[in-house]
């Protein structure tokens, strides 16, 4: 009898036992599938944070799994995130590539250097018919790219000059399927006007420069869809009585900052709003290219290996030639930028929005690398590291109306890795543990590598 009651008590025990294991799901994945456990995934809508796997399939994100349940994860690649933060890939806003053979190396080496920093997605502001092959092949992944959004080459007071030039040219880049066409200064605003009504026509969107010619105002009435470097806005606080030239105005206004009525910024973020026309600050240009800290410490910066002696020396006379003469002065910079973090809040808070954008490889702005420095600017100005964050990621995935800028379900697969929380400290985002771009996988040991052999090319 003992016997049978120790065996019965064993028994009921082992069906106690078994009837309290946690239920193991299992997923129906494949072995292309990629599953990221225990990821502390980001919302860039709040700043929360959330343990989850994250499920790939394909380009987009299958599946968000909370991290209390168990799983089977059969068949699919592993990677275990344990202790590091997911959020989505960034956007560059202002960003170049070069205009050569799609093969040519610094292509790939620039495209890369995007990856590397966690840019998923570019914005390429002067096109060229290369472009759209690239951008093909990048959405295609024949190449590894960020997604990569092009405009047309320059429309400027050199390349349409009449109205008839600028019906030509602004019709037969909408025919090449440019996403938008790029505008840069010296358009008269006769030729301005037959650029805005043939576009308007054509379907395309255009974007840029304000030409000195145009004025500030008469662009936002035109609607355009982002003006870069806060351009005409300093020009546009100059009172009328002031009597300036307006091609006089120096550095994207550096000249008539001292002359600016501040009391005139909130009619200008208005008209942005109500004409739905974004801004690109580009603010990384004027705290590294114009501004007065020397070029020998920028050149010396740990990112400018990537970039060619000629580059670097390039950059280097360029700064000199633009800062080392008797119109630049420290005192009045401050005053100017100063001047430029003010627009830079009031257009985020209560303009049509910014979007990050760093205008690489401008001076001293390595691709990829120049971000982080955009990022700081926007601290600098006044906003918090979740509204830097959400200008690179929200912001640009509404402007395009694209399936990115976030972390669910059924979006594309678009982010990065972090070893601590961006949120506490953007300096975070460097040095990123991986990056995926669209279901491209590239691991920090690739990243590093790839860099490695950057760097090395460039000694």
């Amino acid at each position: 009898m003992k016997t049978l009651i120790s065996a019965s008590f064993y028994l009921v025990l082992g069906i106690v036992l078994v009837s309290c294991q946690p239920k193991v799901n299992t997923l129906n994945l494949s072995g292309e599938d990629i599953v990221f456990e225990n990821a502390q995934v980001i919302d860039v809508t709040d700043g929360s944070v959330t343990a989850s796997h994250v499920v790939v399939r394909g380009e987009q994100i299958f599946k968000l799994l909370p991290t209390d349940s168990k799983y089977s994860w059969e068949n699919a690649t592993i990677v275990s995130l344990e202790g590091k933060y997911l959020l989505p890939g960034l956007t560059e806003m202002h960003a170049h590539i070069p205009a050569l053979a799609w093969d040519d190396p610094l292509i790939s080496e620039t495209l890369f250097l995007y990856l590397s920093n966690g840019i998923t997605t570019i914005r390429g502001m002067l096109g060229n018919p290369l472009h759209l092959e690239l951008r093909e092949k990048a959405k295609n992944g024949e190449i590894l790219s960020p997604r990569i959004y092009t405009s047309s080459p320059s429309l400027n007071g050199n390349s349409v000059r009449t109205p008839e030039e600028a019906r030509a040219q602004v019709a037969s880049y909408a025919a090449d399927g440019y996403d938008f066409l790029k505008l840069h200064p010296g358009i008269r605003l006769h030729v301005f006007d037959e650029i805005v009504k043939t576009a308007n026509e054509s379907g395309i969107p255009y974007a840029g420069h304000v030409s000195n010619l145009v004025r500030i105002r008469h662009a936002l009435q035109s609607n355009y869809q982002t003006i870069d470097h806060i351009d005409g806005f300093i020009e546009g606080l100059v009172p009328k009585e002031a009597n300036v030239n307006p091609i006089e105005n120096g550095f994207f206004g550096y000249n008539f900052a001292h002359l600016a009525d501040t009391a005139k910024i909130a009619e200008l973020v208005a008209m942005a709003r109500e004409n739905g026309v974004w801004v690109v600050p580009t603010q990384a240009l004027f705290d590294r290219w114009f501004s007065p800290t020397p070029a020998d410490d920028l050149v010396r910066e740990p990112e400018m290996k990537y970039m060619s002696k000629d580059v670097r020396t390039n950059w280097v006379n360029s700064k000199k030639s633009l800062t080392e003469n008797g119109d630049f002065d420290p005192a009045k910079w401050r005053v100017y930028n100063q001047l430029r973090y003010r627009l830079i809040r009031e257009l985020h808070k209560n303009g049509q929005g910014l979007l990050l954008g760093s205008d690489a490889p401008q001076v001293f702005n390595v691709p990829g690398f120049s971000i982080h420095h955009e990022l700081r600017g926007m601290l600098d100005a006044g906003l918090t590291p979740l509204e830097a964050l959400q200008i690179g990621t929200l912001n640009p995935a509404t402007f395009f109306k694209g399936n990115f800028g976030s972390i669910k379900e059924g979006l594309a697969a678009d982010f990065l890795i972090t070893d601590e929380n961006p949120l506490d400290n953007l300096e975070n985002l460097k040095h990123p543990a991986g990056v995926m771009a669209r279901g491209q996988w590239i691991d920090r040991e690739m990243l590093q590598k790839r860099l490695a052999e950057i760097a090395q090319k460039h000694e």
